[in-house]
């Protein structure tokens, strides 16, 4: 796997009529910067609005995977981004004058060739492998969907279908060499549907520029000649249509390889995880994988991938036990001694759960007068230890933290079960319950020895820190 990152020498164009919505599109490639990622970008709205290829950006996946930011949209992107990932291309502007990019014959190989064209320009910066050191799993027992990604050491993915129908029956295939294999096995294999949802798609608002030059669509049942025609009438195929054998593609046409339907599958979902924003090194397998499950199963690891950057962000040394350590949590904190009142983060899920250590030591400055003789930690100080614990929570990736402050809104719901003493450890867990722009409402709860001690509900909001004169 290539080492730096990559854009493409020159512009390149292609045009066409989009799969689903029919509409005629020119498509440029162009070069971009480092770490600019990729995105495409609307030529035809004024301001030429820009939609970055991630995740976040995913508004719908009915039979494509649609991008959008307000009111622009991008659909069917998936075999451009297979593309470009298939040829670890990291950084591109993708100009379209219209809605969708051009379907070409259903694949992601004229793409491909177009960007051969171009050319490939090796940049400064390295590029941001996100390495999978744990497994990782995404699960739809509904619709019979498992994706898991596991630890090694390049990008593999294996790919398993079952549509439960005769026609197709179960197919499989694996990619174990994204520069060998890509191009010459995956790129070419086309989109494909079964004949019996031709018409359900049509009347759905899809495939308005379908054909047999740019899809395969499968017999799976028998119909009768004057049937045959009316379908083709209605999708514009003005040329002859008839049933191959029962499994076989319409017209007979010639399948590139036995498990094309399989290994497009494949491809799709090359094109839908290059929404995590990075490249991976994982093996990823899947059974009965679609766009839904792609991008679900995208946004799981693209929040990992979120998670690491901001751990790395800040942890400069891997230590034992801590995901955040003391040195750590003063580059994320403004607070300071005698009030920076926990230890460490020993668990952190992205905008989910928190976990923060206090070691409470008779040392602490509040002991002297709470109480002499009986020393008790106050109620308000572990509040407070829990609201700081939770204002590393509020870590995303999108804000400059060292520039922010976090303030309390309000405390609801406090209770104390049990004085804390020198000695004990006390462990804050912080739940996210809500975000909603600068605001944000987290249940906590600290515990002594597995015993809960105190919760409360805390809602806090992120304003900008003062500018020191």
């Amino acid at each position: 796997m290539l080492v730096q990152q990559r854009t493409i020498k020159k512009p390149v164009s292609m045009s066409g009529v989009g799969l689903h919505t029919g509409t005629q599109c020119t498509m440029t490639f162009r070069p971009a910067p480092e770490n600019y990622g990729i995105r495409f970008r609307r030529v035809d709205i004024g301001g030429s609005p820009e939609v970055p290829a991630d995740v976040d950006h995913v508004v719908d996946v009915a039979r494509g995977t649609t991008l959008g930011i307000g009111d622009v949209r991008v659909h069917t992107t998936e075999h451009v981004l297979a593309a470009l990932a298939g040829l670890q291309i990291d950084n591109v502007i993708i100009d379209l004058d219209g809605i969708e990019p051009p379907v070409g014959d259903g694949s992601a190989k004229p793409y491909v060739d177009v960007l051969h064209e171009s050319g490939f320009e090796i940049q400064d910066a390295p590029k941001d492998y996100l390495v999978i050191d744990q497994p990782i799993e995404y699960k739809d027992e509904a619709n019979g969907v498992q994706i898991v990604a596991l630890p090694t050491d390049d990008f593999r993915i294996t790919v398993m279908v079952d549509y439960n129908n005769p026609a197709l029956g179960s197919q499989h295939t694996g990619l174990f060499d994204l520069e060998k294999e890509f191009v010459t096995e995956f790129s070419m294999c086309r989109t494909f549907c079964f004949l019996h949802e031709v018409e359900q798609l049509r009347e759905a608002g899809l495939i308005k520029g379908g054909s047999l030059d740019n899809a395969i669509v499968i017999a799976d049942r028998d119909m009768p000649d004057d049937e045959l025609r009316r379908i083709g009438n209605k999708l514009g195929i003005k040329d002859s249509i008839f049933l191959g054998g029962h499994g076989q593609p319409l017209n007979n046409k010639k399948l590139f390889f036995k498990n094309e339907p399989a290994r497009h599958k494949l491809l799709d979902m090359i094109g839908d995880l290059a929404l995590i924003g990075v490249p991976i090194k994982g093996h990823i397998l899947a059974a009965r994988p679609g766009h839904r499950s792609n991008v679900e199963f995208a946004k799981v690891v693209r929040k990992l991938y979120q998670q690491k950057k901001i751990i790395k962000k800040y942890q400069y040394e891997k230590k034992e036990g801590a995901v955040f350590d003391v040195t750590a949590l003063q580059r994320i904190l403004p607070h300071r001694y005698p009030f920076l009142l926990v230890d460490k983060i020993i668990d952190f899920k992205l905008g989910e759960k928190i976990v923060g250590l206090k070691s409470v030591s008779f040392n602490e400055q509040f002991f002297q007068g709470h109480f002499p003789g009986a020393p008790v930690m106050p109620g308000v100080l572990i509040i407070e230890g829990m609201a700081q614990t939770g204002g590393v929570l509020l870590l995303d990736g999108s804000t400059d933290q060292e520039g922010k402050l976090v303030f309390f809104m309000g405390i609801n719901n406090a209770k104390f079960r049990k004085t804390v003493h020198p000695g004990d450890q006390l462990i804050y867990e912080l739940t996210m319950v809500s975000r909603r722009s600068k605001v944000c409402v987290m249940q906590g709860k600290a515990f002594v020895d597995g015993q809960l001690v105190c919760e409360a509900e805390l809602m806090a909001t992120i304003v900008d820190r003062p500018k020191v004169q």
